[in-house]
């Protein structure tokens, strides 16, 4: 039996606890706060700073899992590296998690180092840095902090008015030490597509069918599997994720996001290493194994058969409309009535206004148009909260 302990506890890490523990596993799951989603399903829960590297090395003591899975950035991430010299396996591995915790390491892996595709980017830690970057760039343009999630802290900037306001938000949304933002140019893309890659400690690396997604403010509002791409846009997008994954190494499942331009190109833009918010879309039977149970075969060192697309599917996030340090009543009937829709509530027991508390999936045959399906999950998730 593996000892898993989970470093993050959202209702991503909630997924993957479910599979891990279907799989005869023994989980810890950790968080800032209490009952957090994954606590809720995990043998044992530990509440505490995940910043704090010396409350996280008394964890791993206390505990001495056999694997560490990260699933948030905010974490002293360069304590990985000792874990895993002690022999505890790091998912994927400390190397992809320090890296992709910070934009900064990923961008310039990515754009310098592997040469691949990116948007113009610059870095700054001063507002006079910032300033002169976004002169080199132009209007519009991506502001983000280097260190931060879902879309905290993200803007569009429009024109020189806009400047002061999304460098002060850039740098409040930051987490952890690094107080420093990226300003990148503004792709006019046609579309976003998420590619799930697995990387495998004996077998190649594999590819789901790729995502179509919406974020708001970085952050994700819906997705659909599968997404409309031409045979050539495919083979670029798996070759990059393809050499960005082996240069970060470790095994399991990686969200590698990616722009689609009108003109066809595809472009490189994030990477998470762990289960992505817009694989929830595979939740709803879109293909035969789940992001979460492809991500826990590979960091087992599990046999992955295959992938394969079985339905088209939609998903659509039900976002809290009021703040709240209760549990909220939830209207399950609409959704649930529905053929072919179904429901995951995340179990947070707390609120604020716009923050995810579950997912509407819709599904249907392979040849079902996503675009209706898209409707009816967005319609469905509207009637939730």
């Amino acid at each position: 039996m593996k000892k898993i302990l989970l470093l993050g506890s959202g209702e991503l890490g909630k997924e993957f606890v479910i599979a891990a523990k279907r799989k005869g596993c023994y989980v810890i799951a950790c968080d800032k706060y209490d009952n957090a989603p994954a606590m809720q399903v995990a043998d044992e829960r530990e509440v505490f700073p995940m910043l704090d590297g010396d409350a996280l090395e008394a964890v791993v003591k206390k505990h001495n899992p056999d694997i560490i899975v990260p699933e948030i950035e905010a974490i002293r991430t360069e304590r990985l590296y000792a874990f895993e010299e002690r022999g505890v396996k790091v998912v994927p591995s400390a190397r992809a998690v320090n890296y992709t915790m910070n934009r900064r390491a990923i961008r310039d892996l990515a754009s310098r180092e592997l040469g691949l595709r990116t948007a113009k980017y610059f870095y700054a830690k001063t507002y006079d840095e910032f300033k002169k970057a976004a002169d080199e760039i132009g209007f519009p343009c991506v502001v983000k902090p280097l260190m931060s999630s879902s879309g905290h802290g993200q803007s569009y900037v429009h024109n020189e008015g806009e400047l002061e306001q999304a460098f002060n938000e850039a740098m409040e949304g930051s987490r952890g030490d690094v107080k420093e933002v990226i300003i990148e140019e503004f792709i006019d893309f046609d579309s976003e597509f998420t590619l799930l890659t697995v990387t495998q400690q004996n077998a190649p690396t594999i590819f789901c069918p790729p995502i179509g997604h919406v974020q708001i403010g970085g952050d994700y509002r819906e997705s659909w599997q599968p997404y409309t791409i031409s045979d050539e846009a495919l083979k670029q997008a798996q070759k990059m994720a393809d050499q960005v994954t082996k240069a970060l190494t470790g095994t399991g499942i990686w969200g590698v996001e990616f722009f689609l331009t009108k003109q066809g190109e595809v472009i490189f833009s994030e990477l998470s290493p762990r289960p992505h918010d817009t694989g929830m879309v595979t939740l709803g039977h879109t293909t035969n194994l789940s992001e979460f149970e492809l991500h826990c075969r590979a960091v087992l060192g599990l046999p992955i058969h295959d992938i394969k697309l079985e339905h088209a599917g939609a998903s659509a996030v039900v976002l809290a409309k009021t703040d709240s340090d209760k549990p909220l009543d939830y209207n399950l009937n609409d959704v649930l009535a529905e053929e072919n829709a179904r429901i995951r509530i995340f179990g947070k027991p707390n609120c604020h206004v716009g923050r995810r508390m579950g997912v509407v999936l819709t599904y249907g045959d392979i040849t079902a148009d996503t675009t209706a399906l898209r409707d009816k999950a967005k319609r469905l998730a509207a009637t939730v909260l």
